[in-house]
């Protein structure tokens, strides 16, 4: 099997893993919230993914305890599947480490304003065609 498959499996088979969990932490977490108007799941999901990959970014960085497999298959594919938003929150506060305060910022800014207009985009388009 040639490195570029075997670390796409990896990536996959973490990309399922993560989604499994983040499936059942969330739905765990919105039952036990009892409240069906805030989506205290998906919340907990992205807070919670966010905390794991500060952590294992460090363990990874400062203490060289991931190979590059294990990276792949962790942080792109375990949390790559948990929750895309702890990658966004780590890539941010990557730009803000390296002093890229302007990028880490026009990154934040940018996805959350630019991904929300989008998702309105991506609705309006969907209803203009099927209405």
């Amino acid at each position: 099997m040639s490195d570029t498959l075997y670390k796409l499996f990896l990536i996959g088979a973490g990309g399922f893993a993560g989604s499994v969990f983040r499936y059942l932490a969330s739905g765990w977490v919105q039952g036990v919230s009892g409240n069906v108007g805030f989506p205290y799941g998906t919340f907990a999901v992205n807070l919670l993914g966010c905390f794991v990959i500060g952590f294992l970014s460090y363990l990874a960085d400062a203490r060289g305890v991931f190979s590059a497999d294990a990276r792949a298959f962790v942080f792109i594919g375990v949390l790559g599947g948990f929750t895309t938003f702890s990658t966004f929150g780590n890539e941010t506060m990557n730009l803000f480490r390296d002093g890229e305060n302007t990028y880490a910022l026009l990154n934040a800014g940018g996805q959350v304003v630019i991904g929300l207009l989008l998702v309105w985009v991506g609705r309006s388009a969907a209803f203009l065609i099927w209405r």
